[in-house]
């Protein structure tokens, strides 16, 4: 399915990542989205690249490595989030986000500081 996001699309998905047929990457602007090395997108979560009302059509939203994006959360047009976070179910992320942070709520804030391993499963 990556193939298909990175040839059709224009998106510039890792070949190691992993995403939920029911996640909902932003069409409008599909070349906006980037994600990098072993993250993992589950169901539900919501990654967008534009937003009309501010006329922000062409944002770039980048997932970094090793990342998890919980079900149902929503990543907003033009956010960066570092390497090895993971962002917990029905989050609403509206800032950059640090590396290895757990992050939850709306808007998300940072719990705690966390290591990951691949597909943003946190290491003990």
């Amino acid at each position: 399915m990556n193939i298909y996001y990175n040839k059709v699309y224009g998106m510039s998905i890792d070949k190691t990542c992993r995403i939920s047929l029911k996640a909902k990457l932003d069409k409008t602007n599909p070349a906006g989205i980037v994600i990098n090395e072993y993250s993992y997108v589950s169901f539900g979560a919501v990654i967008l690249t534009h937003d009309f009302p501010n006329n922000k059509s062409y944002c770039k939203t980048i997932i970094g490595k090793k990342c998890f994006i919980g079900c149902n959360s929503i990543i907003l047009p033009g956010i960066e989030i570092g390497d090895e976070v993971l962002v917990a179910a029905g989050s609403v992320v509206t800032k950059n986000i640090e590396s290895n942070s757990l992050v939850a709520g709306n808007p998300a804030k940072v719990i705690k500081k966390i290591t990951t391993k691949n597909y943003g499963q946190i290491q003990e």
